[in-house]
């Protein structure tokens, strides 16, 4: 069954964009997560801007769709919103959120979710109608659950970093495709 969810790249008028540490695995990446039963993608996205990192934020535009069709339940879609913030306040902590802040391109944190990287850029780079196929191959059984992936992270003894680290070593790019796409 194929999976749908969102991410917001929030971006500030010095044109830094805003990123979560992961509670579930101590790495940084844009806020994001599920599409709940009777939300539309945009109502997700403003939803789960605001429940990660307590900013209010208004959808300026569609950056594009990321695939990776061999993740868990062996499908994984994206929908990637670029926003502003019109209110809140950034929370450094939520139950999601080990920490949150403000980043310029050139200052990324280290312990980045590596499909992030391009999702960023082309936030930034002010791209809009992008798909890109991502292919993430793991240490693990395309079908395991997430309940399965966080039991098999706290059995495994290893800091969540490392035991990312360890699971996702081989996560690799694969053809970008631009349907449409235009610069900002």
């Amino acid at each position: 069954m194929a999976g749908l969810g969102v991410s917001v790249a929030i971006i500030d008028d010095a044109g830094r964009i805003v990123l979560q540490q992961r509670e579930d695995f101590a790495v940084w990446g844009l806020p994001g997560g599920e599409i709940e039963p009777g939300e539309t993608a945009a109502q997700a996205a403003i939803r789960e801007a605001h429940e990660e990192t307590g900013l209010e934020v208004v959808l300026t535009r569609l950056v594009g769709l990321y695939a990776m069709p061999r993740w868990r339940t062996g499908n994984d879609h994206t929908v990637l919103f670029a926003a502003v913030a019109v209110g809140g306040a950034l929370v450094r902590q939520t139950s999601e959120t080990l920490d949150a802040g403000y980043f310029t391109r050139d200052a990324l944190p280290n312990a980045l979710l590596p499909w992030h990287h391009q999702r960023i850029a082309d936030a930034l780079d002010g791209k809009t109608g992008v798909v890109y196929l991502q292919a993430a191959t793991a240490a693990f059984d395309e079908n395991l659950t997430r309940a399965e992936l966080y039991r098999l992270r706290d059995e495994s003894g290893l800091s969540k970093l490392d035991f990312l680290k360890q699971f996702f070593d081989g996560f690799s790019l694969d053809d970008r495709l631009e349907l449409d796409s235009h610069d900002g």
